[in-house]
């Protein structure tokens, strides 16, 4: 199997939100740079965002399937939003996604286990 191989990845509705509600928070709160954006595999922060972020969070709604690197760029990108305080939703993450830390938490090893 390589990157480009799509990957069906029995998540949850509340799994799926978790991905695309965390993809979401790179339009803010959290600031990006180009360079991280890069880091996590996409092109730019506006691809982050407005191209291939929006084509995920697209899929994740839908409950479609990803590549295994897409599946990576996705997961990187929540783990940093979720945590960084520096250029992600750090402490402001459950006021702006509705959703807990320690529900995130869970959800979150959840996710990556099954991912892994």
């Amino acid at each position: 199997m390589n990157a480009f191989d799509v990957v069906a990845v029995d998540l949850t509705s509340d799994e799926r939100f978790l991905l695309s509600r965390g993809l979401g928070e790179w339009g803010g709160p959290a600031s990006p740079t180009d360079g991280l954006a890069r880091a996590m595999g996409f092109d730019s922060k506006e691809d982050l965002w407005r191209g291939e972020g929006r084509r995920l969070r697209e899929a994740l709604d839908s409950g479609g399937s990803l590549t295994r690197s897409q599946w990576r760029k996705v997961l990187l990108a929540v783990e940093i939003v979720f945590v960084s305080d520096v250029m992600g939703s750090g402490r402001d993450w459950s006021i702006t996604t509705g959703i807990s830390d320690e529900e995130t938490i869970k959800l979150l090893r959840v996710v990556q286990r099954k991912l892994a």
